[in-house]
């Protein structure tokens, strides 16, 4: 499923963290990883031979640790911009997701020179967005990944978009790599029923409902031991992350974009918010584009 990936590397905690958590995905296939780094300085050539000697050092230790882990290893150093170079560099290798580091709980600066936002708009890769948490042990602080874990449950948002269909069907075949606890939902959205639509609530949720079973027996049939369905009334963004608090997630999965691909550019899409604000491993599939 996943035999190649890429990890889109800042030399940080953040990218070693990520390191740290990708034997969880041998399961799924992985096999071989390419080490991406941007140094953002396209057009200053002696610059650019300066700063790759700087952090050279740091991705050939990153790819010991990934060759210790078992898997094949190599690097790749861009010049240009990481919204660039990362989605160049996993085009021209055919990775088939790309992974990615974050401190805290918001995608800033911390991650990527701040372009982890425009990494996602422009993706045409499935993301594996892996959290950094910071705790303080004893008054100092420490941090630590949230990794992914097979034997803990799978939260599938789905809005029943293309690439919410898109998006399932990279569940399904999670579920046949091992992933056997899923929790399928679907929000009914306050903002787009309100008050003109609530009376027909009751017959949403039951269409809604007709549809998440049909999804659900599809699991069971590709090998899932336990799929529950929620189906909330309220704010997706809000739903979604309540959801994620209530049972033992290890990863949320949604498609990156719902229906109104411009829109959700410029404002902000549920998934976008999702990554921003949970405190899970989040795995984006992308739409595909024209």
């Amino acid at each position: 499923m996943f035999t190649k990936i890429l990890v889109a590397t800042d030399v940080s905690e953040a990218s070693d963290h990520v390191i740290s958590c990708l034997h969880q995905l041998r399961p799924l296939g992985l096999k071989e990883v390419v080490l991406a780094n941007a140094l953002g300085i396209k057009h200053l050539d002696a610059l650019k031979y300066e700063l790759t000697r700087l952090v050279e050092p740091h991705l050939l230790a990153q790819k010991q640790n990934l060759e210790k882990q078992g898997f094949a290893a190599k690097i790749e150093i861009g010049p240009g911009l990481p919204s660039y170079e990362i989605n160049r560099i996993a085009e021209k290798e055919n990775v088939s997701l790309i992974a990615l580091g974050t401190h805290g709980m918001g995608l800033t600066a911390h991650l990527l020179g701040g372009m982890a936002s425009e990494i996602i708009h422009s993706a045409t890769k499935p993301l594996l967005i892996i959290r950094l948490i910071v705790k303080e042990e004893g008054g100092i602080p420490c941090s630590q990944p949230a990794c992914l874990d097979l034997g803990q449950s799978l939260l599938y948002a789905t809005d029943f978009s293309d690439t919410a269909h898109r998006a399932f069907t990279y569940l399904e075949k999670m579920v046949e790599s091992g992933w056997k606890k899923i929790t399928l939902v679907h929000v009914q959205d306050i903002v787009r029923i309100g008050k003109h639509l609530e009376s027909r609530l009751e017959e949403f949720n039951r269409i809604d409902g007709e549809r998440l079973e049909m999804l659900k027996t599809k699991l069971m049939e590709k090998g899932a031991k336990q799929v529950k369905i929620a189906l909330p009334y309220g704010s997706p963004i809000s739903e979604i992350l309540k959801e994620s608090q209530q049972d033992n997630y290890s990863l949320i999965v949604m498609g990156s974009q719902g229906s109104g691909f411009i829109k959700e550019v410029f404002l902000g899409s549920v998934s976008h918010n999702v990554v921003r604000l949970a405190a899970l491993p989040v795995l984006l599939i992308p739409a595909l584009r024209q």
